[in-house]
């Protein structure tokens, strides 16, 4: 069905969402297609970021960079690529999405509250800017 899936990665818990993601990629990708993980640290703003030692940023990014590298090796019989991206969520992922050249994005989201009433705010914006599907799964 699709040549290449981009699946925003939640590592929050565990990549449990994540994993349940790839899990359903694999019943939706061509023989021969991609999945892409994408992982977005926040950006933190400069004043911050002043204080925050740069060894820390690095470590934090290499800490998501393994954890996403363990949930792409589980993609058994599926070519897995992982990006971990500093900046603000969905635009950083609707950029990877068209990086990848992907015709689905897989993006979880959280049970709403009154802010967000139907989906997640980052899902909300991947759903009304995404120029391709977007399947959101709870």
């Amino acid at each position: 069905m699709y040549k290449s899936i981009v699946i925003a990665a939640a590592l929050f818990n565990d990549g449990e969402t994540t994993r349940a993601a790839l899990a359903k990629a694999g019943g939706l990708l061509d023989a021969g297609g991609t999945v892409t993980l994408v992982h977005v640290i926040d950006e933190v703003p400069g004043y911050v970021a002043a204080s925050i030692p740069k060894t820390h940023i690095s470590a934090r990014v290499a800490d998501v960079q393994n954890q996403l590298d363990s949930i792409a090796a589980e993609g058994k019989g599926m070519t897995v690529k992982t990006v971990v991206r500093e900046g603000q969520p969905a635009a950083s992922i609707l950029g990877a999405a068209k990086e990848a050249n992907a015709d689905l994005i897989m993006i979880a989201s959280h049970k709403p509250g009154l802010s967000d009433y139907f989906i997640g705010s980052t899902a909300a914006r991947i759903v009304r800017h995404a120029p391709i599907s977007v399947l959101v799964t709870r």
